[in-house]
This record gives C-alpha cells, structure tokens and sequence, in this order.
C-alpha cells in the first residue's frame, strides 16, 4: 500500500510538471483592444514557439481582475503607466521586470526612463513603456499657426469665439505648464498644488470669452474644426491626424510648453507563469517593424524607436510633423494622481464652469 501511494504520488507530480511546463509555453496576455493584432500573434508564434491567448480588457478591469487573483491569471498585462505604483502598494499584484531581460535598445529612451521612474517602487522597476498618445493642440494652422503655439494661446485676443476645449484635467495641467508651472511636481504637496490652480483658475475664467464651446465628445469637437467654427483647440493627436487626412491646413501640433502623454506599459502579474514567454513578446513587438503592424491596427504609435519609418506613409508624415525629437522629448508624461488631487482639480472645474 505503501509503495503504490509512493508510485502514484511520483505520477502525478510528473503529470504536474508536464501541465506547469505546457502551461509554460503559453503567454496570457491582458491587453487593449487592438494591442496583440492577429497577424502580429501569428509571427510571433512562428518565431518563437509560444501559444498566445488574449484577453481585452481596460484600466479598471485590469486591476480588478488581477486584485481578483493576487496577480494570477496572466503572464503580462497592459496597465496605463499611472495605474501601477499605487496598486502594486496596495495589492502586491506585480512583479518586478528583469531590466537585463529587455533589449533596452529598441525603445526611445526618454519615454523608457520617464516610465521606469514612473514605475518604481522600493527601488524596483515594475513597467515599460508600450504604446502611447498625447494631447494638445489641434487647429486650422491656415488660421491659428502664427498665433497660437502653446495652451495658453488659446486666449489670445486674435482667435476670440473661436478656440474650444474640455473642462477636464487635462486643460488645468496644460495651461499649469504653459504657464510656467510644473504641476507634476507639485503632487506631493496639496498646498502647493491647490496655489498653482488657483491660478490657473484665474486664466480659465479671464479666457472664457475666447471659448466658443467646451466641447465633450471627440466627434463634437471634429465638428466644430471642420467646419471653421473653431481654429483653434485642445485635443488628442490621433483626433488631429484624422482631421489632416480631410482637411491638409488642419493637424496636431505639440505644444511649446510641451504635449501631455499616456503611456500604456507592459507589467509582469505577481503569479504569472510565463515569464520567459512575456519577455519574448516585449522584445518582438518592440522591433520596429512589428511595433508599425501594431500602429496600423491601434491607431497610436508605441514606444519603438524608429518604428514610424514601417508607418503608412500618410500616417508617418503626420507623425513626423507634429512630432519632431525634440517634441517627443519634451512631453509631459502623466504620473500617478495622489490621493485628494482629483477633489481639488474639481472644485476649479466647477467654479471655472459657473464664472460669468
């Protein structure tokens, strides 16, 4: 009795190492839609051996799903760069990237150092960057160029009733920079934060005569620019490139004081089973020419250092002119929003919106 529990425990632990190994040689991807495109997937397969599954998903069901878990469920996941330092503090749902793992290279390095600071914890990195967008200006540059280069020109006397953006945050930390401010600096001092958008309270209110409308959705505010109502605004660079495929004189332009960036990273779960297998994809879908395939199918560009060139070439052209080193270097990226600053953010917002 003794020897065949003996012989039937040695069993089934092979049986489990073949399941761990076999489960090994699949990546459980966690991503956004458009991120892993079908004949991405299928090149990497034939590469390298590994079987991909994907899941879709979004910010807030990511961090569910892998609170769910304590970090099982998937080899590699997508967050937004800002959604990592604070779950990792209180949920413990990633684990730290080998950096010597990932071809360094292959990224445009200010946007990699500006996501490993942004990612660390504990002196640990936890993300790198993948794909990206930004906001800023998009205008009718036949019309706006000569006077509007940064947010604050949007008050300018010369495109009075004919500029627009949205009562969001994103306007408050534009006009901070454009301003002479540095609002991601301030986040760790609500005082000093609460100071920088009282004055930027004040330039909202003394530029409400100059807005035409706060717009709200993507499709009101291309409207309004194709049409002539508005010359000028704020908005995301995708948004501007679709416009210039219409309308040539109309594009995104990044801003003097520099263009806001998001950043959708790459993060190893805390149970992930594949690490080998997501190391693989980072350093595939970041070759250049793979990281256009994923262009072309997300409609955003990635953190791939010299992937435009792959871009189609309508859209690499535009790319290139809103877009030129200095600008990419010169992005703003968002950091994570201490707690309490989104309270104060509000508050302006409101009185902004009520000011006569």
């Amino acid at each position: 009795m003794k020897k065949q529990t003996v012989m039937l425990t040695a069993v089934s632990l092979a049986v489990a190492g073949f399941v761990s190994a076999a489960n090994a040689e699949t990546l459980r991807l966690l991503t956004w839609g458009g991120y892993a495109p079908e004949d991405v997937i299928e090149l990497f397969e034939a590469e390298t051996g590994y079987t991909v599954e994907v899941t879709k998903s979004n910010n807030e069901e990511m961090i569910a799903k892998l609170r769910a878990t304590g970090g099982g469920g998937f080899d590699l996941a997508q967050p937004s760069q800002d959604r990592i330092t604070g779950p990792q503090l209180e949920f413990g749902i990633y684990k730290p990237i080998d950096m010597s793992k990932i071809d360094k290279g292959q990224f445009i390095q200010s946007m990699l150092e500006a996501t490993m600071g942004n990612t660390t914890v504990e002196g640990e990195v936890y993300g790198v960057p993948h794909v990206w967008g930004t906001s800023g200006l998009v205008m009718n540059t036949a019309m706006a160029a000569d006077t509007v280069k940064d947010y604050t020109d949007l008050c300018d006397p010369a495109v009075a009733g004919k500029v627009s953006y949205r009562l969001k945050r994103p306007t408050l930390i534009g006009f901070a920079f454009a301003m002479g401010m540095d609002p991601f600096a301030a986040y760790g001092d609500a005082d000093a934060y609460s100071e920088m958008m009282s004055k930027v309270e004040a330039k909202l209110i003394d530029c409400k005569a100059n807005v035409k409308t706060y717009w709200g959705g993507g499709d009101e505010l291309m409207g309004l620019v194709r049409s002539g109502e508005v010359v000028a605004s704020m908005a995301w660079d995708t948004g501007g490139w679709k416009l210039n495929a219409d309308n040539p004189d109309i594009t995104f332009v990044a801003p003097a004081s520099g263009a806001l960036g998001w950043i959708d990273t790459f993060v190893l779960p805390a149970k992930g089973q594949a690490d080998d297998a997501a190391y693989a994809w980072i350093n595939f879908v970041m070759r250049p020419e793979i990281a256009a395939r994923i262009t072309a199918a997300a409609g955003n560009f990635t953190a791939s250092q010299g992937a435009d060139a792959f871009a189609e070439d309508a859209l690499k052209a535009r790319y290139q002119a809103s877009f030129p080193p200095e600008a990419v270097d010169n992005i703003k990226w968002y950091p994570p929003v201490p707690a309490g600053l989104e309270a104060i953010e509000g508050g302006v917002l409101d009185r902004v919106k009520a000011a006569q």
